[in-house]
């Protein structure tokens, strides 16, 4: 398939699911590319998603960017949705640990320079593992930032060169919520402490009453992406 027939599906199953329960863009999404994966943050719209794909697709490969930075109760969670699904999360990890970080960039990085942090440690090893895939399958919401907006449910990714699938684009904070209760979907603790938005534990903090939800993230720096749907 080329580039303009990319483009092409992209536009059509765009419109066509725009109004379609997630769970049918997710059946043709895997039908139609068996190359296909999740991005899996653990935060609420992806544990949406992974409870999803076990009822229409469960042999549907999920991927986690481990930064080593994670908060525990990110690990935690996701050790509960392995045992809960029977699953095996695979661990994409930066090509450089902590301390090799720290050797060659100085220590605590994310305090000075968060966009080269999260571009080690997470666009990067983003870049190599979608390579093995055709497709992939993202929690991103048009509420959720204003950089987000625009999201179709069906979007040919010119960063990484394949085409991305956002089932959840239309939904409210409310509709996932909703989804979670009705079907006692496993979700990070760490919600419940006012941090609707979950990155890595030194770049996150509660959200105080009134502030955007994704105010937590890289608070003090003039960066609301990790740079993964830019």
């Amino acid at each position: 398939m080329n580039l303009a027939e990319k483009e092409a599906l992209v536009r059509e199953a765009s419109e066509a699911y725009e109004n379609e329960r997630p769970e049918a863009l997710l059946e043709w999404a895997v039908a139609k590319f068996p190359r296909i994966t999740l991005a899996c943050s653990f935060g609420a719209e992806d544990v949406v998603l992974v409870d999803m794909l076990q009822k229409v697709a469960p042999q549907v490969p999920i991927f986690y960017l481990d930064t080593d930075l994670h908060f525990r109760e990110t690990y935690e969670t996701r050790d509960r949705l392995q045992e809960r699904y029977g699953i095996e999360f695979i661990r994409v990890s930066p090509a450089l640990s902590l301390e090799e970080q720290a050797k060659e960039y100085g220590d605590a990085l994310w305090s000075r320079d968060p966009n080269l942090c999260c571009r080690l440690r997470k666009v990067d090893p983003l870049s190599g593992v979608l390579r093995n895939y055709d497709a992939w399958i993202t929690g991103i919401r048009r509420e959720q930032a204003p950089t987000r907006a625009n999201a179709k449910k069906v979007e040919y990714d010119v960063k990484f060169g394949l085409i991305k699938f956002n089932p959840l684009a239309n939904w409210t904070s409310g509709d996932v919520w909703d989804y979670i209760k009705t079907n006692h979907v496993i979700y990070n603790p760490l919600h419940d402490q006012n941090y609707p938005s979950i990155g890595c534990e030194k770049c996150t903090r509660p959200v105080k009453p009134g502030e955007d939800p994704r105010a937590g993230r890289w608070s003090g720096f003039e960066k609301t992406e990790c740079g993964l749907h830019q």
